[in-house]
């Protein structure tokens, strides 16, 4: 296998089909921080976007189930 054909599978977005939106980015960075400050329960991880943001989808506070209804609506 040729190096070109190897790198084909290393394209970490090869399966996303548009640009991230700046929402996403900044929701996608700011759980990046986290997990990179330790954070590993998902209620520490709400705690931290409240701290940081960005805002729910609603524009409240997270909670653990805004977190999880986003993630798997992000994730369709």
């Amino acid at each position: 296998m040729s190096i070109q054909q190897e790198d084909r599978y290393l394209q970490p977005h090869q399966a996303r089909e548009r640009a991230p939106t700046p929402y996403e980015d900044l929701l996608g960075d700011a759980i990046e921080r986290a997990f990179a400050s330790g954070v590993t329960q998902v209620e520490d991880l709400v705690a931290a976007l409240n701290r940081t943001g960005p805002a729910a989808p609603n524009s409240q506070p997270w909670t653990v189930e805004s977190y999880r209804q986003e993630m798997a609506r992000l994730g369709y």
